[in-house]
């Protein structure tokens, strides 16, 4: 973990490179889909709905949540990811959804910058090293 200044347009420029966004999709879906059948499953997704640890945390302090609400919450985003209500998640569906996820957090963040407490291998911080590199490289040396 570390902390980071994120703000919309570093979200949205991740999101809008093909290069990059794309090959973080693919490698985070291949990472989830444990039987490498090309889907995944409620039980592969869960472990990606569990690493949000949206209801399970106050102010990064643990704190102890309803096994039931957890559930339903978990079921609740596993059927935003599964948009054709087949009971399992394809890639397209998986870049879909966190697209779209990423853009809503992205205008609620707006353009001023936000410390946040990033996980290494978060999307956000992808891109906040995606924006990282990008200013290093335009800078003169």
């Amino acid at each position: 973990m570390s902390v980071e200044l994120l703000d919309g347009a570093t979200i949205v420029g991740f999101v809008e490179d093909d290069e990059a966004f794309n090959g973080s999709i693919q490698d985070r879906f291949a990472n989830l889909d444990t039987n490498h059948d090309g889907l995944l499953s409620y039980s592969e997704m869960l472990k990606e709905l569990q690493c949000l640890r949206m209801i399970e945390t106050h102010f990064g302090v643990d704190v102890k949540t309803d096994p039931e609400e957890l559930s339903h919450v978990y079921d609740s985003l596993f059927v935003q990811f599964d948009r054709d209500s087949n009971g399992t998640v394809d890639l397209e569906e998986f870049k879909a959804e966190t697209k779209r996820m990423m853009l809503d957090m992205a205008n609620d963040l707006g353009f001023l910058p936000v410390q946040m407490i990033l996980d290494e291998d978060s999307f956000l911080k992808k891109a906040v090293e995606r924006e990282f590199t990008k200013l290093q490289s335009n800078t003169p040396v």
